[in-house]
């Protein structure tokens, strides 16, 4: 006979997890909704959206952009080949937008979703509803949903290390050896084009060897050269490729300033919105630890908080947290699934067990209430990432009904607030408002009769003109003492450009100065919620 407390933990169940799941499917549809608008507004969105658009074209030219800096047009990237090497066909098809880059990053974002939520399910004994749970907190999370519908490789990275983890999970059961390696081989390519989508993919490198390593020593040691050999003759070879400039502008420029506060606030917001998920997830790596075998998922979630330190470095964000995330998702989806099957075993014989021997006699008590719990964490996780759109149609009825006012640009409600240290204010949806002032912006810039110096580069191509410098690369690199900017200085001494516009101001100091000393502001234009300075020469016939 049941107890009355499972009892109506059995009655509450399905009505609970219909909501989290109702709550989380909400977060989806918002998800989609600034997918869409973003797809649909030709501007940078993100400062540094459209120098990863650069980097795409000259791809698709069959060209590196691993170049010198300290020559015109004094452009560089920083980042790995593989999210523009897959979009690059995109530019001969149709030429250069910024949509299908958002959209690879959407996509991107629904894949490693997808692979999160079947890992729970293959892995948690098939309970449907929680991997869907597991699944949908990935992509409700207001970092996943501030960064995967932009125009940036972050998400691609994150997509390849989840595929990664999932498909090597249980590679060290199969007992067929021509299947392991087909697994093996596929996993660890999973794993190198994470790492060439972007180098904070080394955390799910190290998770992945220390897994292996730790259940097959030889085998990882074997398959850890090959991976060594492939990767560095890539490696190699971009390097004698662009005479360098692969090492100097991805690696070296990349050591930038860290900054403590920073990072601090980071974690702060990370465990203010994913804390009913963290909570569970490390849980899970504790018992995995004393009481059962460190699973791939565990090992990865420790690497992705340790990478997530480099937040605190310039030019970071919550951005960083991002596989932190997706593994958090799976383990808490893991734990939440072993909670409802009531799997929880502490064996006697391990020497902490005797100590929670109590446990033993808890575990059916403890299976019921979890009826009750697990929803009920994903419905505090739910109303911790609120975020949504207050004045859209539909969205500004519950915004009403919820009591909601916006806190963020153009109409919008967003819990994580703005990024802690950073400069970015993204999740609200563009405007028409904002889509007319940058072509007012392309307008400027195709009237003058000179090369335009802009901050960002949708102006320059929407107006059929050279991409002139990557600010913040050169910045990484003024830091580190590594850019010349004489020559840059001279056209602007010159005043060899005819307009120079900007948003964020992140050139290197004696540039700024420079700016300062030779153009002034004509005009202001707000868009997006930021002010973009247009200056124009300062007139020297009175001199």
């Amino acid at each position: 006979m049941l107890s009355p407390v499972k009892r109506i933990s059995q009655t509450l169940h399905p009505v609970l997890m219909l909501s989290a799941i109702g709550l989380l499917l909400f977060y989806l549809v918002v998800y989609l909704v600034f997918a869409l608008n973003l797809i649909q507004f030709p501007f940078d969105y993100d400062q540094g959206e459209g120098f990863e658009l650069v980097d795409t074209i000259l791809f698709s030219q069959g060209e590196f952009p691993y170049k010198d800096t300290n020559i015109y047009p004094f452009y560089s990237s920083n980042y790995p080949p593989l999210f523009h090497v897959i979009a690059a066909p995109f530019v001969w098809l149709f030429g250069p937008a910024y949509w299908y880059g958002r959209l690879l990053g959407t996509l991107a974002g629904i894949f490693a979703a997808s692979a999160i939520g079947y890992a729970v399910y293959r892995d948690g004994g098939r309970q449907w509803g929680v991997a869907l749970l597991s699944g949908l907190a990935f992509l409700a999370s207001n970092t996943i949903y501030h960064i995967a519908p932009l125009f940036r490789q972050h998400l691609s990275m994150v997509m390849f290390e989840t595929l990664a983890v999932v498909v090597l999970a249980n590679v060290n059961e199969i007992e067929d050896q021509r299947t392991r390696r087909r697994v093996l081989f596929t996993g660890l390519a999973f794993v190198l084009a994470a790492g060439y989508t972007k180098q904070l993919a080394i955390a799910t490198a190290v998770a992945v060897f220390v897994f292996l390593f730790i259940r097959q020593p030889r085998r990882s040691i074997v398959w850890g050269i090959g991976f060594a050999l492939v990767g560095g003759a890539i490696f190699v070879w971009m390097n004698l490729a662009t005479n360098g400039q692969w090492w100097l502008q991805s690696i070296t420029a990349n050591v930038n300033p860290f900054i403590p506060d920073q990072a601090v606030g980071l974690f702060r917001l990370w465990f203010s919105l994913h804390g009913f998920l963290i909570i569970p997830a490390a849980l899970y790596v504790l018992y995995e630890l004393y009481f059962a075998r460190l699973s791939i998922y565990s090992i990865w979630f420790v690497a992705g908080i340790g990478v997530s330190i480099l937040s605190g470095k310039w030019g970071a964000g919550d951005s960083y947290f991002s596989t932190s995330i997706a593994a958090l998702c799976l383990l808490s989806g893991l734990f939440a699934a072993k909670t409802l099957r009531g799997e929880w075993r502490f064996p006697t014989t391990n020497v902490y067990g005797r100590w929670l021997r109590p446990l033993r006699r808890v575990v059916k008590p403890l299976t019921g209430i979890g009826l009750v719990i697990v929803p009920l964490l994903y419905l505090g996780y739910g109303r911790a990432v609120l975020h949504l759109p207050t004045e859209a149609p539909v969205f500004s009825t519950i915004a009403d009904v919820l009591q909601i006012e916006p806190n963020a640009l153009n109409g919008f409600y967003d819990s994580a607030g703005r990024i802690a240290g950073g400069y970015a204010d993204i999740g609200h949806l563009t405007t028409p408002a904002d889509i007319e002032a940058g072509w007012r912006i392309v307008e400027l810039v195709r009237a003058a009769d000179k090369p335009v110096l802009s901050e960002e580069a949708a102006f320059n191509l929407l107006a059929g003109k050279d991409v002139i410098t990557n600010p913040t690369q050169l910045l990484n690199l003024d830091q580190q003492g590594l850019f010349d900017s004489s020559a840059l200085i001279a056209m602007i001494e010159a005043q060899e450009f005819g307009l120079v516009i900007m948003r964020a101001q992140f050139y290197p100091i004696d540039v700024l100065q420079a700016i300062a000393r030779n153009y002034e502001i004509s005009e202001t234009i707000p868009m997006n919620g930021f002010e973009y300075l247009i200056f124009t020469p300062i007139d020297r016939i009175a001199d």
